[in-house]
């Protein structure tokens, strides 16, 4: 019979991170809609930019859920398309982070944490989305090529006494 060989090429790391970031993520929104309420009452937040904030804070969510929708689709069906909008997408996700990061009104300690914690987790899928993307891309174009077939051949031993 012919059996045709094709090897897995999505990457379990990066999937393991999507999943994890995943679940970051949710943690992160959720603290920092606490602590923008903490920042609301406490401290003197011109109303600009608290809805400023509010509304880039939306944006994020929105961004990061389309960006780990993407990689992790990319990654298991193999797909450069997706893998690369998930790489594209990744480029205003880490701008907001550093946002939150450095250039909101007001940063407590917990934010720094937090936001440098997502920082690491992009700079590891942005390193894996690039090896999963460029062997998704290599692979691409070896299947306009023909599936190596192997033929399994059997062979009998006949011993003569």
């Amino acid at each position: 019979y012919i059996r045709a060989v094709r090897h897995t090429l999505s990457s379990t790391p990066l999937q393991i991170l999507f999943y994890l970031n995943r679940w970051y993520f949710s943690a992160f929104i959720l603290a920092e809609i606490l602590m923008f309420i903490y920042k609301l009452l406490i401290l003197p937040y011109p109303t600009d930019n608290a809805v400023l904030d509010l509304v880039l804070l939306f944006f994020f969510l929105c961004l990061e859920i389309l960006r780990l929708f993407y990689g992790q689709k990319g990654n298991l069906c193999e797909r450069p398309l997706y893998s690369g909008l998930s790489l594209f997408v990744l480029l205003p996700c880490s701008a907001l982070a550093v946002y939150y990061l450095l250039l909101q009104t007001f940063v407590l300690r917990l934010e720094l944490v937090l936001n440098a914690v997502l920082l690491c987790f992009y700079v590891l899928q942005f390193l894996l989305g690039l090896l999963s993307l460029s062997s998704f891309s290599r692979s691409d174009s070896d299947r306009n090529r023909p599936l190596r077939t192997f033929r399994r051949i059997h062979t009998h031993t006949v011993f003569f006494f």
